[in-house]
């Protein structure tokens, strides 16, 4: 009975020390994106020329130099000196986070350190709207404004000026994915308070718009 019992304690060990470790085993690390590529591109006219809403995706992940070179032109730092943005924001807020949804997990876009930092270690993409293409869009923005750094300001000036900084934002990706051939729609259509929760947002930050990329369908 006792060699039993030593049995069954050191398999009960066993299993504690393996559940224990294997949070940390599957832990979501953050990503160095590559530093983003200023130069090339196309015309700018053309690009607008050519801007469109795609919602057929190809299923195909996205480079890892592509991704980061949409997210600089989306809301990257083009300005270092000052901290200066790729898109405009009231008052210089800089209120507008990039979360990034992928197949891998949820990153939060860090433009200082050109990094993704970990979320949510689940493929949440599903959740990030309504249509039925979200889940397979490779890539999907969600843009979640911070309140606590607009200053006080009224709820009304608060809605409108958000509402345009998350539009600027969506507007770059627009020309970026033109100019790349790749496929992007923009979207109000989300459960909010579901996907908030998933993300583990704070109260005072809210879900303004998401955003599907990736290459197109064929």
């Amino acid at each position: 009975m006792k060699i039993k019992s030593s049995i069954l304690t050191g398999v009960a060990w066993i299993a504690l020390v393996l559940s224990s470790s294997l949070p940390l085993a599957q832990e979501l690390k953050p990503i160095e994106l590559p530093k983003p590529q200023l130069d090339g591109g196309r015309a700018l006219m053309q690009v607008l020329k050519e801007r469109h809403t795609t919602r057929e995706f190809s299923t195909e992940k996205l480079p890892a130099q592509v991704l980061s070179n949409l997210l600089w032109a989306a809301f990257g730092i083009n300005r270092p000196e000052i901290g200066g943005r790729t898109a405009p924001s009231a008052m210089n807020w800089q209120e507008i986070d990039l979360y990034v949804a992928t197949a891998d997990g949820l990153f939060l876009y860090d433009a200082k350190a050109n990094l993704l930092k970990p979320i949510v270690k689940e493929d949440v993409r599903a959740l990030t709207g309504s249509q039925s293409f979200v889940k397979e869009a490779p890539v999907n923005l969600i843009y979640v404004s911070d309140l606590a750094r607009t200053n006080r300001a009224s709820s009304e000036d608060r809605d409108l000026y958000t509402g345009a900084d998350a539009g600027f934002i969506s507007q770059n990706v627009y020309l970026f994915c033109a100019s790349e051939g790749l496929a992007t729609v923009v979207r109000g259509s989300v459960d909010r308070p579901t996907l908030a929760k998933v993300m583990k947002l704070r109260p005072e930050q809210r879900i303004v718009l998401a955003q599907s990329v990736g290459k197109p369908k064929q």
